[in-house]
């Protein structure tokens, strides 16, 4: 049972140096310092249990991100955190409907960052009153009250809420067994951390060896800055990996739409299963031209983390996987 009223939030800008040795480096982003607003959200209740939650970043403008986070921060103080949890979509439409700061990007950018690391810090404290791991909040919750959390808007001719409780309902039937595989086996997953662009060979065969002594099948590559400097790395990495392993190749938006069909044609012999934003995440138009030329090539398309065309990529675009 939730309890308290939120009596403070406070927000960090933490910074890592990860530029100095490459770590997070991809072809439109070469010198990244990977970094968070660090929010931290308490109550007056008893148990002085606390809420955590970030919005990642790369360095440069996380103090933006902090300013965003204290200009939402009126919506939450001294709000019961039951009122909040009780009407978890109304609050979601509070905090991207701000008649002001919507104007500077709700549901992308700043306000976006800011909001989802607002939202995160609820969440987790949400579940430490509940005394779960959040994904086991999650699982546990009845599907009429998952829904309920969730907005539809601008969403709803292709799902409504009633479709969505539908689908939970279904998946009701063999869900203990799937969580106590998950619980046994974990969940599949890629592992970039061995071929980020700005690692030498060295470290990037070191770090590949240790990815499959740990037991990991599924590598993902970054690409795009030099053609030749590619498909040297991607042969090292599938010569290590060998032909039964899967390869991914991610450009992160660098390339033109014609640049991306010629460039990926010739990395076509290392076998990926798909290459990951290859042009600009808003050109819908784009990304339907690269699927088609690629699809004869056996190469599919992933975007990154853009929610808000996820719908018309899929269904205009032909793209294949949405990164989370």
């Amino acid at each position: 049972m939730v309890r308290g009223r939120i009596s403070r939030l406070s927000v960090r800008d933490v910074r890592f140096p990860t530029s100095l040795g490459g770590h997070g480096s991809d072809a439109m982003h070469t010198d990244p310092d990977y970094s968070a607003a660090y929010v931290v959200l308490e109550t007056d209740a008893e148990d002085g249990l606390k809420g955590y939650g970030i919005t990642f970043t790369l360095g440069k403008g996380t103090e933006v991100v902090v300013c965003a986070v204290n200009a939402l921060a009126p919506h939450l103080l001294n709000k019961d955190l039951g009122d909040i949890v009780g009407d978890f979509r109304g609050f979601y439409r509070q905090l991207t409907s701000d008649s002001q700061l919507r104007w500077i990007g709700p549901e992308k950018g700043v306000v976006h960052l800011a909001t989802s690391a607002v939202l995160n810090a609820v969440w987790d404290l949400w579940a430490k009153q509940e005394g779960k791991p959040l994904w086991k909040l999650l699982v546990d919750m009845d599907p009429r009250k998952l829904v309920s959390c969730l907005d539809f808007r601008y969403i709803t001719d292709v799902l409504t809420e009633e479709e969505a409780y539908e689908i939970l309902q279904k998946g009701q039937v063999g869900k203990k067994e799937r969580e106590e595989q998950m619980l046994a086996h974990g969940y599949p997953a890629y592992t970039t951390s061995c071929a980020w662009l700005g690692y030498s060979d060295t470290t990037l065969k070191q770090l590949c060896s240790k990815a499959l002594e740990d037991g990991w099948t599924r590598f993902k590559v970054k690409v795009g800055a030099d053609l030749q400097d590619d498909i040297r790395r991607c042969r090292l990495i599938r010569n290590m990996i060998g032909p039964e392993k899967t390869l991914m190749m991610d450009a992160n938006q660098r390339w033109d739409v014609p640049e991306a069909v010629e460039w990926v044609a010739k990395l076509a012999e290392f076998k990926p299963l798909w290459i990951e934003e290859p042009t600009s995440p808003d050109d819908i138009l784009g990304h339907a031209t690269i699927s088609k030329a690629l699809v004869p090539l056996g190469i599919g398309v992933a975007t990154g983390e853009q929610f808000l065309c996820a719908r018309m990529l899929v269904e205009l675009a032909s793209v294949n996987w949405c990164s989370t």
